[in-house]
Parts: C-alpha cells; structure tokens; sequence
C-alpha cells in the first residue's frame, strides 16, 4: 500500500492567504481518520489552543512550538524531564572538537509527504533556519554550519564552541522538513512535510486547524485518528469549552476559571515561565534608567499574586524563577542599578503607553494593577490590550512604552543562556527592551562558552544580575501552569514545565 496517497480535505470557508497556503493533501497509509488502526480509540482530539498562527505556521516563530505542542515537527533531538538532549531523528551523536559535532540520522524515520529523512535533508533544514529573517530566538547567540558527511551523517560546525548544541537542535524552529516544504522561497510550508505523529492537514485562518495521523510514523502510529484544534484567545471560552464536553484539552485555564472547574478538570504543575514588564530602553521615558528604576520600585509582586492569581503563582525572585531549581542558591545582587527618579520628577513625564495581550487571561487584569501601581508612583499609563498577534511586531519594533509578556526562560534550549541572549542582547532577536549594554553582552557571552555546566549556571546568574541593575525588565510573577482535561476520560496529556509538547502520540480519549 502506497505511503504518501492524498487523502481529499474537507470544504472550509475562503482561508486569508497566508493560511490558504497551508491547505495541503494529507499523506497517509489507506486508513480511514476515524479508524483506530488497532493503536487506541478511536476518537478524535478536541483541543483548544490560547494562541492562532502569527507567522502562518512558519517554524521560525513562535507557531513553531504550537507545531511541537501538536505533535507535528521534530527536530535532530528532543529533551527528557530533566532538560537533556535524548534522540530524536537523530540516532546518535558525538562530539569532534570544540567547535564540531557529527550526528547520525535515524533509519527508519520517513517524512509525511513520504520521502526518507536523510542527511541533506537536514543540511536543507539547518541551513534555511539560519538564514530565516527575522532568525530563531534559539539562534541569535550562536552560527550553524550543516554538511553532510555521508547519506546518514551531519556534521555541524558552530561559529564558538557550543556545548549546548545537541539541546538546541530540539528547538521547534529547528525542526526538520522534507525539500517540498521550501518550493516557495518565501514561506516555508510544515503542512504534510514534516516527520511527527500527526500531519498538519488544513489551517482555517486564526479558527481553526486539523491534524490527521501520520500512519508512517518511526515511533509507532498514534492513538488518536487526529486532532481538532480550535484557537480560543478568551481563556473563559476555552474553560467553557472545558466544562461542556466541547473539547478535551483546553491549555492555560485561567486562575479564575480554575476553582469553578475542580480538581479533576485541573492540572497544576510549576513552570519556567517569568511574566515580566519590560521598559523600552531606547526611546521615550524609560530610556532614562532613573525612570526604569522608579517603574521597578513601583511594583508591588505579591498583590499580583494574591490579587490575579489567586496564589497560583509565585511572587517575583529574579528572571528565572522556582522553575529553574538551582537558579535561588546562585542568585547574586542586581549590579549598576540607577538611583530612582522621586514622584515628582515621574509626575513630570508624559503618558506612557503600556502594553499586553488577551492571549493569557491574567495578563490584561495584572495591566491594569500594573497601570495602578505605576500611577501612583507618578506615571500617566495609557494601556494597549490586543490579541497577540497583533502586538507581537510592534512590540519587536520598540513601539511600546512598557510591555507585559509571559517568557518561558528554558524554552530555546533548555538552558537559560538561550534565553538571556534573545531578549537582553545587542544582537538579540527578542530584544522587546532594545537593551544593548556591553557588561550584559560580556556576561552572556561568558555564559554561553562554558561547557561545565555548575560554572555556566553561575556565569548565568552574573548576567541575570546585570540585566536586572538595568531596570530592562521588571520580574512581576513567576506563572504556575494550569491546563485542564478530564483525568477520567482523556489520556496521555504532557505536563511540560518548557511548554514543549502537550498532544503527544499517546494522548487519546478513552
């Protein structure tokens, strides 16, 4: 039987362009959607994603981690629990020098357009990875160079030593994808090219999207015959959605949701997650550090914790927060903080703009205790409260005064040097601050050169130190994650403290 017959879509109404170029036959073996293939039950997922496609599901933003959370893409390597490389499409690895690693295919790995992984077809993915503008978060500190050292064999070479290399190329935006995906030269397609357990069947626009099962995959067919996801920015409608049996999986139950829900709806795990106000450094008032400093004293943490989240968070330790075990016995004192401009002098400034987004529920209701606490420090707050695909570009641009985000700080690479460098850097390609301090550079730098990993996590502290004497960003709360899913009906649901998988190929119903 043929491994790459199309199967014909379903009608759905006229999608926007960019969506429309992700309506693609689905390749799979000749099973029906609605049959177990003798893997598990046989019904379909319902899930409820927060945030729709911003970049059109390319995998070099953020819709390449909703591409991994659905199973989709994969990378060379994955993580375990404990944050540490594990194969993935690569069989195995080793090192050859400081600046130099081999990494050995996986045989019997297939794409979902069925054509075979081999060693040029992950050349092809690295290298248009690299040259993507704007570049992955996970590749603003380092330079790749992919070659292929035989039919099933990658050597990558890397601009410094990189001894996270292996924990990087499980990135979702260094996924790797068959040539089809790159036919147009600018949009890179993962529909039905990619090599996980579901196949990215049809994107309805910012409403909706459906996953079939990938019947060739390396690892075992999946469970479920496919995944019906809906994107639900209001976190009461996904909690709703919860409630009546709309969908199985709704992710990010807001904290005010959670208790009407009960336990068993209810999953709460700690994360790695810091939600922060970060100050635009470049232009406006808070290019002053004496203003950044004032903002910073202004923030009151626990009546965030108290007041939005119900105490299902924790009040604001530093950048990296409970979900970085070993980060609170290495912290050290911010260093070069400015002095704080008195209430007067604030009193003086213009209205500054400050901004957040409704894709987490908590995070309009914390921007305007924010607003609150600033106010009355002196500050005239104007708020801008949007989707985030509508923010996320102006946000990059520095068009906001103050910008409320939630950050994953393990999320590029497991480690936080990844992270540091994206949003705090001069080169960085999250740099919402527009931060470009030589000491944070140096620091993050020396960080990111060191193999042993005790001595990077210290050298990682010393820059957390000097980001935070910048007044760049000002920790608000570390988030604890809630999803919900009914524990007596649905099954195989990933609790991922990095926010890396959450539909797996053993998450099913029944």
């Amino acid at each position: 039987m043929p491994t790459s017959r199309p199967r014909p879509l379903r009608r759905r109404v006229a999608l926007p362009l960019a969506a429309a170029t992700l309506l693609v036959p689905v390749a799979t073996a000749c099973t029906s959607s609605t049959d177990s293939g003798g893997s598990g039950g046989d019904q379909r997922l319902k899930v409820a994603l927060a945030f729709p496609p911003a970049q059109a599901m390319s995998p070099y933003g953020d819709d390449a981690v909703t591409l991994s959370r659905l199973a989709v893409v994969e990378g060379l390597t994955r993580l375990d629990r404990n944050g540490e490389a594990e194969p993935a499409l690569a069989a195995s690895w080793k090192r050859d020098g400081a600046r130099a690693w081999e990494f050995t295919v996986r045989e019997d790995a297939v794409f979902q357009d069925g054509t075979k992984l081999d060693a040029a077809a992950v050349v092809r993915s690295l290298a248009a990875a690299q040259k993507a503008s704007p570049k992955p978060r996970v590749l603003s500190d380092t330079t790749l160079t992919a070659t292929a050292a035989g039919a099933d064999t990658v050597r990558i070479t890397t601009k410094d030593a990189d001894p996270l290399l292996p924990q990087r190329l499980a990135n979702p935006s260094l996924s790797i994808l068959s040539a089809a995906a790159y036919k147009d030269g600018s949009q890179v397609d993962p529909a039905g090219h990619a090599t996980g357990p579901f196949t990215l069947a049809e994107v309805n626009g910012a409403v909706s999207a459906t996953l079939e099962r990938n019947d060739t995959y390396w690892g075992g067919k999946a469970k479920a015959p496919g995944v019906d996801v809906k994107f639900v920015a209001d976190g009461t409608a996904r909690a709703n959605a919860l409630r009546t049996k709309d969908v199985d999986v709704a992710e990010y139950v807001p904290i005010s949701q959670a208790a009407l829900l009960g336990d068993g709806l209810v999953h709460e795990f700690p994360s790695a997650r810091t939600n922060g106000l970060s100050l635009n450094t470049e232009r406006g008032v808070f290019a002053d550090p004496a203003m950044r400093a004032a903002a910073r004293e202004a923030i009151d943490s626990r009546a965030l914790v108290d007041g939005v989240y119900e105490g299902r968070a924790d009040t604001a330790q530093g950048l990296l927060g409970p979900g970085v075990p070993w980060a609170a016995d290495l912290r050290t004192a911010p260093t070069g903080r400015a002095e704080a401009a008195a209430p007067a002098e604030v009193g003086k400034t213009s209205e500054i703009v400050l901004a957040t987004y409704t894709n987490r529920p908590e995070l309009p209701e914390v921007a305007t205790v924010v607003q609150q606490q600033l106010e009355k420090r002196g500050f005239t707050v104007k708020q801008v409260v949007r989707d985030y695909a509508q923010l996320e570009a102006d946000a990059l641009a520095g068009k906001y005064d103050a910008f409320i985000q939630a950050r994953n700080t393990l999320l590029d690479t497991a480690d936080p040097v990844s992270y540091l460098a994206s949003d705090f850097t001069c080169d960085g390609s999250f740099n919402i601050t527009q931060l470009c301090a030589k000491p944070v550079d140096a620091a993050v730098d020396k960080a990111a050169a060191l193999a042993d990993t005790d001595a990077r996590h210290r050298a990682e502290m010393t820059a957390e130190a000097a980001i935070l004497g910048s007044d760049a960003l000002v920790p608000l709360v570390h988030e604890r994650f809630v999803q919900g899913y009914d524990d007596t009906r649905v099954r195989g649901v990933a609790l991922d403290p990095m926010e890396r998988t959450l539909i797996t190929a053993d998450t099913r119903v029944g």
